[in-house]
């Protein structure tokens, strides 16, 4: 099987799964009801809650299932207050219940990548060939960038060869390509556990005013982690929101091409 088969053909899985009935209406109330709350009132956010919305945020999409993400929920009261001091003592972090660190891992693809190659059995390496080879192929190609990201430059010059002919995945070519694509899955995180605090009745205010750096020093991560934002979480006080949404013309953003 080409590489070309392996991403325009379906493999024949034999898994059926029917689209769920849904609200659309109330998807449109959490949607809207989601804002960045700044100050929040002393009650408190059950335990369940917090793990039912931590446990939805992983169901995220994220880029081939690898899911290159860490969720530190700060319990600690000599680390959460280290952590609001290292969020510049803003309000929302403050005056939060409850902080949730959300970590880039694009160091972990090895790791992720073994446990997807180790749900092929025998069978299912046969049934599911394109899968399969996409995860024991293509994926070590595309984001092995070796050591110090010396080989980005290499696979750079291949796409580009390669895509004289034709159109070629491109990117990531370096370790900050790599932080990037692991950034894009962990931001789609957030917002499922954003909006699955909404729904349970409690607000968030994704923070990127911290010190990213002392973060990392604190939860103890390895150089290749990356903080992507703090997420505080509480009921909203009266004065919480600051303002009405504020939102452009959607014709600045929205395209029909």
């Amino acid at each position: 099987m080409s590489d070309v088969e392996i991403f325009n053909k379906a493999p024949k899985h034999g898994y059926t799964e029917e689209a769920p009935i849904m609200d659309a209406e109330a998807f449109k109330n959490v949607v809207e009801g989601r804002r960045a709350v700044r100050v929040y009132d002393a009650t408190p956010i059950p335990e369940e809650v917090m793990r039912e919305c931590l446990r939805l945020a992983l169901l995220a999409p994220n880029s081939s299932n690898l899911q290159t993400w860490e969720f530190f929920w700060v319990r600690s009261a000599e680390k959460k207050a280290k952590l609001v001091k290292y969020c510049l003592s803003q309000p929302a972090a403050k005056t939060a219940q409850e902080l949730i660190v959300a970590v880039a891992r694009p160091d972990r693809w090895r790791e992720t990548n073994a446990l997807m190659l180790a749900k092929f059995d025998d069978g299912r390496k046969e049934r599911l060939k394109g899968p399969y080879q996409y995860y024991s192929k293509i994926i070590p190609l595309a984001y092995n960038m070796g050591p110090l990201g010396i080989f980005g430059p290499f696979k750079q010059l291949y796409v580009w060869f390669k895509g004289m002919s034709g159109p070629i995945p491109r990117g990531p070519f370096s370790l900050r390509g790599m932080s990037t694509w692991a950034h894009k899955s962990t931001a789609l995180a957030c917002e499922n556990f954003m909006l699955a605090m909404t729904a349970n009745g409690f607000d968030t205010c994704p923070m990127e005013g911290m010190d990213g750096k002392r973060v990392k020093q604190l939860l103890d991560l390895p150089s290749g982690a990356e903080i992507c934002m703090v997420i505080s979480c509480g009921k909203r006080a009266p004065e919480g929101v600051y303002g009405p949404r504020v939102r452009f013309k959607q014709e600045l953003f929205i395209k029909e091409v």
